[in-house]
């Protein structure tokens, strides 16, 4: 975000674990950060911890909400596990409403406002679909850690590690559903458990039982 000149961002699994860390980080710092959930209760579960903008993509005021999150923080980047279907587009359009919103004359081509998708997950494996009307600054793409980390060098690669070290049991403590041995994560029963994609019920695998 900082790198690219943003100054606010979008998550589209606010409530994952990753989505909780990312929640706790912005707050430190003080980045705004517009989070996108799928359940009433996961809305109820960012507000308990502080978040101040929670959209539920399930819930038929989805698109406005979406729209007065990205309003209030003026997030012009996203950071989306889902991947497939119309959310990243959806997410394009809204930033370019509210881009339209604040510019100063009508262009053909749309905003001036450089809007960008990263897509680091795939949970639809469906095809992603944009409708194109969010004019011409924008970009989706792919973000993986591994190339970002050694584009940033190792200086910065040790000191994001570190942070992570330093805050292993607050910013960047996990939930986890179940604890397993490796003799526990091939029983099937366990399989069928884990291998959903489930928020909140993550398994994490202690072999030294």
């Amino acid at each position: 975000m900082r790198a690219e000149g943003h100054t606010a961002l979008l998550h589209t699994v606010g409530a994952s674990n990753l989505g909780l860390m990312l929640h706790r980080i912005c707050l430190a710092d003080g980045v705004g950060l517009v989070n996108i959930v799928r359940r009433p209760e996961q809305v109820e579960l960012l507000r308990s911890q502080g978040a101040e903008h929670v959209c539920d993509s399930s819930a038929d005021s989805f698109v406005e909400d979406l729209t007065a999150a990205l309003r209030a923080t003026g997030a012009t980047i996203a950071f989306d596990a889902i991947g497939g279907g119309e959310l990243a587009g959806t997410l394009l359009s809204r930033m370019e409403k509210v881009a339209s919103e604040q510019a100063s004359q009508f262009s053909r081509y749309g905003s001036d406002t450089f809007k960008q998708v990263y897509i680091y997950g795939g949970l639809d494996r469906s095809p992603t679909t944009l409708h194109r009307d969010f004019g011409m600054a924008w970009s989706i793409g792919g973000w993986l850690l591994t190339p970002f980390l050694a584009k940033l060098g190792s200086e910065g690669a040790e000191r994001l590690r570190r942070r992570v070290a330093d805050e292993i049991t607050t910013t960047f403590a996990s939930r986890y559903g179940m604890r397993l041995s490796l003799e526990d994560a091939v029983d099937p029963d366990h399989v069928k458990r884990y291998a959903k994609v489930t928020t909140g019920d993550k398994a994490l695998v202690t072999p030294h039982r």
